[in-house]
């Protein structure tokens, strides 16, 4: 088979594998032989905070898979073209990507060919061909193939950026039903193998310690596969986070490429279901909020509201805070403060009494905090401070920023009173 025939079946099978940001990689030292960006913002498809837009050649080694994993559709029992790229033939196709300006970094997976420890040999023989022979200084993030030797795992993290070993599935019992091949110790395993030697790897001080996994690891969960609720799918990504200090976690909605009686029958991507859980996730790492805090183990996401506007609103008792004395803490969890606009808030308000309006400049989402907060004493306008007034608000706020971003025309009947006050007086 034709190498461009085997890169049009490997590329179409790798697209479910969303895993594949690439933010901290690490700037190297480059020469006149050496090819690939060093930037060290890293690669994916996706924008990055500056704006750019940058491209990642995805691609697996193989879909010639041995496992019978009911939602991948590379299982083999599903009739479909197989192929296997040689080493060469990923660095060939790699560097005549980058130097087209197509790709500025790689990302390689794998189904299991024959086992897991032949499959992850393929890949480490990949990765070192592709910087010692070929010296791609670029960005290159790897698979860690559950189940294959830790030696491998290890030696693999000398030449990589980062590595990631996928979860799958949000519990034991539903990796059993769903991927039965499969088993959480033989994904847990590299993960633990890839903290530790982290570890290690930060607490050397030798000046000739050799990088490993600079960016970090991550992991993909496959949501609504299985049963398992909201609580309990952002709960396991807290433990992942705190037990391998994982940089990300992907959420993936299930696609329904298999017919199978174990699998639920959907029509389309729960994608909303998806957008809430890294919304969820974003608090847990940046907003110091706790799992427990946003939803019981057993409960799922209101599709209508963001996750920090569903707790504000589900701990009424908390709001609305005083902006001039609201501990940093509390004030991260006000809906439309972030982490630099709380930041500025306490800065700013050691010298002056704030104003809404100066709330506006510091970078405050005011549609979104003026329910929650209190300025020089006052509230916002004539509002009334019930849950479900503040709720019924929100949710007409949300409706009108999809209607503008599906570039629907909006009538002043879409916009509640208070807007419409603001539209045709100039109050605030």
């Amino acid at each position: 088979m034709e190498t461009l025939d085997k890169l049009k079946i490997l590329a179409e099978s790798a697209k479910y594998d969303i895993s594949c940001s690439s933010s901290g990689g690490v700037k190297r030292k480059s020469n006149n032989k050496s090819v690939g960006s060093i930037h060290t913002s890293g690669i994916c498809h996706s924008f990055t905070a500056d704006g750019r837009c940058v491209s990642l050649f995805k691609i697996l080694l193989s879909n010639s898979c041995i496992y019978d994993c009911k939602y991948c559709i590379n299982k083999v029992t599903n009739d479909i073209k197989r192929a296997t790229f040689t080493p060469k033939e990923v660095c060939e196709l790699t560097i005549s990507f980058y130097k087209r300006n197509y790709i500025e970094g790689l990302f390689l997976s794998s189904a299991i060919v024959k086992n897991p420890n032949y499959t992850m040999e393929l890949l480490v023989q990949t990765v070192i061909m592709l910087r010692t022979e070929y010296h791609f200084k670029g960005y290159i993030h790897l698979k860690a193939i559950p189940g294959a030797d830790q030696i491998l795992i290890t030696k693999a993290g000398l030449y990589v950026d980062r590595l990631s070993a996928n979860i799958e599935l949000p519990s034991k019992d539903s990796l059993k039903i769903l991927a039965p091949q499969k088993t959480y110790k033989d994904i847990l395993t590299p993960m633990h193998t890839i903290s530790q030697k982290l570890l290690e790897s930060g607490q050397s001080k030798t000046k000739s310690k050799e990088l490993f996994v600079p960016a970090g690891q991550s992991t993909q969960m496959i949501v609504g596969a299985s049963p398992e609720a909201d609580g309990h799918i952002i709960r396991l990504s807290e433990e992942l986070y705190n037990r391998f200090s994982l940089k990300r976690v992907y959420y993936s909605s299930y696609i329904p490429v298999n017919e199978d009686t174990l699998l639920p029958a959907i029509p389309e991507p729960t994608f909303l279901r998806e957008h809430r859980l890294y919304q969820a996730d974003w608090l847990l790492r940046f907003y110091d909020f706790k799992a427990s805090e946003l939803l019981s183990v057993n409960q799922n996401f209101n599709l209508a509201l963001d996750p920090k506007a569903n707790y504000a609103l589900n701990n009424m008792n908390l709001f609305p805070v005083n902006i001039q004395t609201a501990s940093y803490k509390l004030l991260l969890r006000v809906p439309g403060i972030g982490v630099r606009s709380a930041k500025r808030i306490v800065e700013a308000r050691r010298f002056t009494n704030l104003r809404f309006e100066d709330l506006v400049k510091i970078g405050v989402v005011m549609k979104r905090a003026k329910y929650f907060i209190i300025c020089r004493g006052k509230y916002f306008m004539d509002l009334k401070f019930k849950e479900e007034t503040i709720k019924d608000y929100i949710i007409m706020d949300e409706k009108i920023k999809n209607k503008v971003s599906e570039g629907i025309q909006l009538s002043i009947f879409d916009l509640p009173s208070y807007e419409i006050m603001s539209s045709v007086t100039g109050e605030y």
